[in-house]
C-alpha cells in the first residue's frame, strides 16, 4: 500500500504576496513592455516620416484619385501644407489663425495644386514640415498656443497633428489601394492618451445627454486603461452615475476617433449599460477634425 504525500499548506497570505508582486512588477492596465517614451516633437517628426514614405510610393495616377471631402490625393497633400502654414502663423503669434476653421482656413492651400506636377505638391509638404519641425524644436512643449479653434500646449498640438497625419495617411492609402499603416508603439501611446483626454470634449460635441463613468481598456502596444467621467456633472441627489466598461483594440479606437471607423467595425466587449456604452462610442467620433 503506497503512503499518501500531504503537501505542506500554503501560506493563507499567498494570494496577496503574488498580487502585490505583480503590481510592483508592472501597473494594472499597462502594457508590458512599455513603449519607449519619446517627446512630442518626435511623434511628430515620425509621423511626417511615414507620411513622406507614403507618397514616396504613389504613382501618377495615384494623386488624381479621390481621397477626402472632394478633395483628390494631391488636394489632400495640399490641404496638410495649408495646415502647417497655420502652425507656423500660430508658433509665431498671428492672432488670425486661432479661430480659423481647419477646412476653411487651408482651402487655398489645397485649391492650389490643381494642375501641378505631383513632385512639386510633395516637395511643398516636405518643407513646410520641415520648417515645422524646425520651430518646435526650439520652442518650449509647454507654451500655450492656439490654431484652428484650438488653444493647448505646444506638445499636445504635436501630438493631435501626428494623429492627423497619421490620419490623412491612411486616407490616401485607402484611396490607392494600399494597406493601411500602423504608428510605432511610442508614438501611438502619445495618440491615443490625446484622444482619451479629449474623450470629455467629445462628450460635449456631441451632447451626451447623461453622466456615465467610463471604464476604458485598449488593448495592444500603445493602449492602456483609463477611468473617465463623461456627460454633464451629475446631480448630487440623484443615482449615481451609470458604470461602463468599453474593451477594444488600441488601432481601431483610434481609428475610431478619427472618425474613420463606426463603433459597429470595432471588436468590442461592452460591460453595464449597453445603450449608455454605444452613446460613448458615438461620441468619440466628435474628436475628427478632417
Amino acid at each position: 500500500m503506497t503512503a499518501k504525500i500531504r503537501a505542506p499548506a500554503l501560506p493563507l497570505d499567498l494570494r496577496d504576496r503574488v498580487l502585490a508582486a505583480s503590481m510592483r512588477a508592472r501597473a494594472a492596465g499597462r502594457p508590458d513592455p512599455a513603449a519607449p517614451e519619446i517627446p512630442p516633437t518626435e511623434a511628430f517628426s515620425r509621423a511626417a516620416g511615414a507620411f513622406d514614405g507614403t507618397l514616396s510610393v504613389l504613382r501618377g495616377a495615384d494623386w488624381a484619385k479621390p481621397a477626402l471631402r472632394g478633395l483628390d490625393v494631391q488636394g489632400l497633400v495640399g490641404h496638410l501644407a495649408g495646415v502647417e502654414e497655420d502652425v507656423q502663423r500660430c508658433l509665431a503669434g498671428d492672432p488670425a489663425v486661432a479661430a480659423a476653421d481647419h477646412v476653411e482656413s487651408t482651402q487655398d492651400a489645397a485649391e492650389r495644386q490643381a494642375g501641378r506636377p505631383p513632385e512639386e505638391t510633395r516637395a511643398e509638404w516636405r518643407r513646410a514640415a520641415d520648417r515645422t519641425i524646425a520651430l518646435v524644436r526650439a520652442a518650449d512643449d509647454r507654451a500655450e498656443v492656439a490654431v484652428h479653434g484650438m488653444r493647448l500646449p505646444l506638445g499636445l498640438l504635436l501630438v493631435v497633428r501626428a494623429f492627423e497625419l497619421w490620419v490623412h495617411e491612411n486616407d490616401i492609402r485607402a484611396a490607392t489601394g494600399l494597406p493601411g499603416s500602423t504608428p510605432d508603439a511610442s508614438t501611438l501611446s502619445l495618440m491615443t492618451g490625446v484622444a482619451v483626454q479629449f474623450l470629455p470634449v467629445a462628450a460635449a460635441r456631441a451632447s451626451l445627454a447623461e453622466p456615465t463613468s467610463v471604464h476604458l481598456v485598449l488593448t495592444g502596444p500603445g493602449g492602456g486603461t483609463w477611468d473617465i467621467s463623461l456627460g454633464p456633472a451629475p446631480d448630487p441627489a440623484a443615482a449615481a452615475p451609470a458604470d461602463v466598461a468599453i474593451v477594444t483594440d488600441v488601432l481601431g479606437f483610434c481609428r475610431l476617433a478619427a472618425n474613420r471607423a463606426t463603433p459597429s467595425s470595432l471588436d468590442l466587449h461592452v460591460t453595464g449599460d449597453p445603450d449608455r456604452a454605444a452613446a460613448v462610442l458615438a461620441a468619440a467620433t466628435a474628436l475628427a477634425l478632417d
